[in-house]
């Protein structure tokens, strides 16, 4: 098309500079006639610059395109980025990636709770109410290479003591990279540990309570360390080991370290069952060791789980202490966006520190009982509202004195982004 607009200008000028030059009678018509000529120039050289800019154009939206494509960046170095469309400038980043695809994402979630303490057997706490954050995390991940990848996490939460009125103050809670090939999984650094990271999430509530082992304190989910996970058998047998300092998400103190495994069997898409082993080499006579066992089953609609852990905790002065708690769940999906939540936890022994539990007031030393019983409501998208009871009810300690039952109601709220 341009070429044959240029033919038809050419054809024009050589016309008119013909007719110009030939002799005309009346002066004011030769002048008209040198205007237009001059006019005609005036257009073919705009015409020559608007192709070249064209071409310009041209090669700098193939090397924009080859750029987001993950070609070369060298188009990004370019400072004169004046020509190209304002959609396509605004795809550029401002600073261009090493690396193809490691872009950060950003994620996480926050839960909390509008609660009253209805009844406790320590009267300070009893009839308390308020409004605290559980849990609130920031996530940041990145692909750095093939198969390599790394996570910073940030927590925030409430004190839950009923006592301290501190600002919320966040913490690292993962900072660990990652290797992953063929559904094996090697981490380094801040990350999971095998402790209860796989029954937590079977069972799928943890907006409304912790598993027992995080829950009474009998291990954590961290650790600072390496850790090794995978499958085979087409995942029908799973394992997760770490070795780390034992300390959780805290700094290391002493020279001992941590060491844990779990090994999972996975006999048919609805039954999963799990056994997990650990040992810390704590500072004197005061090292401790835990198992447990897990079994689970789910359904379309349902799913169950059973538990039994057992801990045993060196000390210095007296004979050693041994934890254990059982523990059965269950979830329904009742409706379309609500679910039926039920567990039972017994702990058999009680806990030495169990009123350092957060947003609980449990009675040192004492045997209990806890129920808990929930709703879970689909609101909008992943949004959830849990209404909850959760019961504690003491047995006899053996000393005659046995504390009052306890009862916290709880509007729980969970959302993710």
């Amino acid at each position: 098309m341009m070429s044959r607009d240029l033919i038809a200008v050419f054809v024009l000028s050589t016309l008119l500079a013909a007719a110009a030059t030939a002799s005309v009678p009346d002066d004011p018509v030769r002048e008209d006639l040198k205007a237009l000529s001059t006019r005609l120039d005036r257009l073919e050289s705009e015409n020559r610059e608007l192709r070249d800019r064209n071409d310009e154009l041209e090669q700098r939206m193939a090397a924009l395109q080859e750029f987001v494509a993950g070609g070369s960046p060298q188009y990004a170095a370019q400072p004169d980025t004046a020509a190209v469309p304002a959609a396509a400038a605004a795809a550029v980043p401002a600073t261009a990636p090493d690396r193809p695809g490691d872009a950060v994402r950003v994620s996480g979630y926050v839960f909390g709770d509008a609660y009253v303490v209805a009844k406790n057997h320590d009267e300070t706490v009893d009839g308390q109410d308020g409004f605290w954050i559980r849990r609130g995390y920031l996530t940041f991940d990145a692909d750095l290479a093939e198969r390599w990848s790394s996570r910073l996490r940030f927590e925030v939460n409430s004190p839950g003591d009923f006592t301290t009125n501190s600002k919320l103050e966040p913490f690292v809670k993962d900072a660990y990279l990652a290797w992953k090939h063929d559904g094996h999984e090697a981490y380094l650094g801040l990350s999971p540990s095998p402790t209860f990271d796989f029954v937590e999430g079977f069972w799928g509530e943890r907006p409304l309570e912790k598993t027992p082992l995080d829950l009474y304190r009998m291990g954590s989910s961290r650790d600072l360390g390496i850790a090794y996970k995978g499958d085979v058998r087409d995942g029908r047998l799973f394992f997760h080991a770490m070795l780390g300092n034992g300390a959780g998400d805290g700094a290391e103190t002493d020279k001992g370290k941590k060491i844990m495994a779990a090994v999972g069997l996975r006999p048919t898409e609805s039954i999963v069952a799990q056994v997990y082993a650990d040992y810390e080499d704590r500072p004197g006579a005061t090292d401790r060791s835990t198992w447990q066992v897990f079994a689970g089953w789910s359904g379309q609609r349902s799913r169950l789980g059973l538990q039994y852990a057992a801990q045993t905790r060196e000390l210095a002065d007296r004979p050693d202490d041994v934890v254990s708690v059982a523990s059965a769940f269950g979830g329904w999906k009742l409706t379309d966006a609500g679910t039926l939540i039920a567990r039972y936890d017994r702990s058999f022994d009680g806990y030495s520190d169990a009123s350092r539990i957060p947003y609980f007031h449990f009675a040192d030393d004492v045997p209990f009982d806890l129920a808990i019983l929930g709703w879970e409501q689909a609101l909008a998208g992943k949004i959830s509202l849990i209404p909850n009871l959760e019961y504690v009810h003491y047995r006899d300690s053996g000393d005659g004195e046995t504390p009052g039952d306890d009862l916290y109601a709880r509007l729980t709220l969970y959302y993710p982004f």
